[in-house]
C-alpha cells in the first residue's frame, strides 16, 4: 500500500517560487503586448523594423531585470522567516537558520520577528496563554477547557479525541457542550462565547433566528470561517455545519471541521497577490492614460481597424484594472478594513461614471445594454467608486454569461425605502445548485470555469460592499434561461440619522453580533 509523504513547511517554498513567476510572465507579456500594440499604431514595424525590434527587446530586457531585482529584494525576509520556522519544527533540512543578531535584521526590524519565533518554540506549550481585552481591562487566562457534563461519557472522551469541533447549544443559545477543538472563548467573567468571523449579515446567529421564526427542522453550511483576523495568531478556518432542531434540549449542533491546511494556501497566495496587484495599479493607471492621450493626439490619423486596436487595448486594460482593484478589496474586507464615508449620489450618477466603459464592453462581445434607470429615483447613501465596482462587476458578469448578439436590461425602481437595481440578462444561467453558494470566495462551478475567465472573487466583493452600504444583494437564476442580480440600497432620507451620529461613517449600517457568538461583523479601517 502507497504511503503519502508527509508535508513539510520547507516545501513552501517552490511554491511561492511557482506563484511569483507566473505572476511576473503574466506581467511582462501583458507589457510587452502593449507596448507592441502601441508602436504598431504609431507605424514603427513599417517605418524602422529594426527600431521596433530593438525597443521591445530593451523594454524585455528592462523590465525582466526590474522584476527579477524586486522579487529578491521583497522576497528574502518571506525566505529567511520559513527558514526559522523549519528550524524551530525540526524538519529535516541543511538551511541554516537565520541569525537575528544579522546586522540587516536590527536595522529592518526583522530581529524581533525571528526572536519571537525562536522564544515560542522554546516555551512550554502545554497551556497556552489567551489574551481576552477590553475596553478597560486587559487580562490573561489559560486557554478555555471544554465545557463537559459531571461524568465524562464515553461519547465525549471519543469527540476530545477529534480534530474536528462540535458546540451543542440549548434553546437559550447557551454552550452546553464544546469539544477541545472548538473555538471557544472565555471572558473575564467565565461566560463561553464562540469565537467564529462570519462576513456580512447572513451569520449563524442571522440564520438562528430565522429558524426560530420559520422552521422546525434546517441545516446550514458556511465555508471558511476563521476564528481570528489574519494578523493574529492562531487562525483556523473552519467549515461550519450548522443543525437546528426546533425545541429539542441539544436544539443547535454546530460541527466545525478544521480546514486550516487546506485554505491556508489560497490564503496566503491572495495575500501575494494583493501585494503584487498593489504594486501593478500605478503601472496600469499610467498605461491607461497613454492610450488616451495616444489615441486623442492620433485620432486624425488612425484608420478604422487602428483605431479598433485602441478600442480593444483600452477595454482589457479596464479589465485588468478592475481585477486589481477586486484583489485589493478583497483583502481588505477579510482584515475588516471595509469602512466608508458615505454620500448622498443617485443610481443614475453612478452608472454614468461607468456607462463609456460598460458600453465598450457590451460592444466589443456583440451585446446589447438597454438601459432605464430614471432620473428621479430618491438619492441613496453610497461611495460612488464601490458602488461603481459593484454595477461594474454584475453587468461585465451579465455580458460573459449571456448569448451572442444577447440583451441586458439594466433597470432601476423605487421599493419603499430601497432603491433597487437590477441587471437581467437572457444568457445561459445557473442551476440551483450552484446559486447557494455564489457569494462565497473563489467559488466558481465546473462550468465556468471551463468557459469562462474569472477569478471567483468579483461576487465575494460585490456582497461586501453593499451590506456595508446596509443593502442586500441577491440572485435569480433558471438553467439555460438567464439570470437577474438585484441590488437593493438604503435611500439617503431613510439613513440620515445613523450617518450623521456616525460623521457619514458606514458603522452605523452594519448589525454587530452579541454575547453568544463573536462574530466581529463590524468592518473596520
Amino acid at each position: 500500500m502507497a504511503v503519502t509523504p508527509p508535508k513539510f513547511a520547507k516545501d513552501f517554498w517552490p511554491h511561492f517560487n511557482r506563484v511569483v513567476a507566473s505572476i511576473i510572465i503574466l506581467t511582462q507579456l501583458i507589457i510587452f503586448v502593449i507596448v507592441a500594440g502601441v508602436l504598431y499604431i504609431l507605424g514603427f514595424i513599417d517605418t524602422n523594423p529594426i527600431a521596433f525590434a530593438g525597443i521591445l527587446t530593451a523594454q524585455t530586457i528592462i523590465s525582466s531585470l526590474g522584476s527579477f531585482i524586486i522579487y529578491k529584494v521583497i522576497s528574502r525576509p518571506i525566505r529567511d522567516l520559513l527558514a526559522a520556522i523549519v528550524h524551530v519544527s525540526g524538519e529535516p533540512t541543511a538551511t541554516t537558520p537565520p541569525n537575528p543578531n544579522d546586522k540587516r535584521f536590527a536595522k529592518s526590524g526583522f530581529k524581533d520577528v525571528l526572536q519571537t519565533i525562536y522564544a515560542l518554540a522554546s516555551n512550554d506549550t502545554t497551556s497556552t496563554p489567551v489574551i481576552t481585552s477590553s475596553p478597560e481591562t486587559i487580562t490573561e487566562s489559560v486557554l478555555p477547557q471544554p465545557i463537559q457534563s459531571p461524568v465524562a461519557t464515553t461519547l465525549e472522551k471519543a469527540l476530545n479525541e477529534t480534530s474536528c469541533g462540535f458546540v451543542v447549544l440549548d434553546h437559550e443559545r447557551k454552550i452546553t457542550f464544546s469539544n477541545k477543538a472548538a473555538p471557544i472563548n472565555i471572558d473575564s467573567n467565565g461566560v463561553s462565547s464562540l469565537s467564529l468571523l462570519f462576513n456580512g449579515k447572513e451569520t449563524l446567529e442571522y440564520w438562528l433566528d430565522e429558524c426560530e421564526k420559520n422552521a422546525v427542522h434546517a441545516e446550514r453550511t458556511w465555508s471558511r470561517v476563521p476564528n481570528k483576523l489574519p494578523e493574529e495568531d492562531g487562525r483556523r478556518l473552519f467549515d461550519v455545519i450548522a443543525s437546528y432542531d426546533k425545541g429539542a434540549e441539544s436544539e443547535v449542533v454546530l460541527t466545525l471541521i478544521d480546514r486550516t491546511s487546506l485554505y491556508a494556501v489560497g490564503e496566503q497566495e491572495l495575500d501575494f497577490i494583493a501585494f503584487a496587484a498593489h504594486e501593478l495599479r500605478g503601472p496600469i493607471t499610467v498605461i491607461r492614460g497613454y492610450l488616451d492621450v495616444l489615441e486623442d493626439e492620433l485620432k486624425d490619423v488612425l484608420k478604422d481597424d487602428q483605431h479598433e486596436l485602441f478600442r480593444r487595448l483600452t477595454v482589457s486594460a479596464n479589465r485588468l484594472s478592475g481585477y486589481i482593484n477586486n484583489i485589493l478589496n478583497t483583502s481588505r474586507y477579510d482584515r475588516r478594513h471595509l469602512k466608508m464615508h458615505l454620500t448622498e449620489t443617485t443610481v443614475a450618477e453612478i452608472y454614468d461614471s461607468i456607462r463609456d466603459d460598460m458600453n465598450l464592453r457590451a460592444s466589443a462581445q456583440n451585446r446589447l445594454l438597454a438601459i432605464n434607470i430614471p432620473t428621479d429615483l430618491p438619492k441613496i447613501a453610497g461611495d460612488p467608486a464601490s458602488l461603481s465596482e459593484v454595477f461594474g462587476n454584475l453587468i461585465d458578469n451579465a455580458i460573459k454569461y449571456s448569448n451572442e448578439g444577447g440583451s441586458i436590461n439594466i433597470t432601476a425602481s423605487l421599493k419603499g425605502d430601497l432603491v433597487e437595481m437590477a441587471i437581467e440578462d437572457h444568457g445561459i444561467g445557473m442551476p440551483s445548485s450552484v446559486i447557494g453558494n455564489l457569494f462565497q470566495k473563489f467559488y466558481r462551478s465546473h462550468r465556468s470555469r471551463e468557459t469562462v475567465a474569472g477569478t471567483g472573487i468579483g461576487l465575494y466583493i460585490s456582497k461586501a460592499i453593499v451590506e456595508s452600504h446596509g443593502g442586500t444583494i441577491a440572485v435569480r437564476s433558471e438553467d439555460g434561461r438567464g439570470s437577474v442580480f438585484t441590488v437593493s440600497l438604503p435611500t439617503f432620507q431613510s439613513v440620515a440619522d445613523k450617518l450623521k451620529a456616525g460623521n457619514n461613517s458606514n458603522e452605523g449600517l452594519i448589525e454587530q453580533g452579541s454575547g453568544w457568538i463573536k462574530n466581529h461583523s463590524m468592518y473596520r479601517g
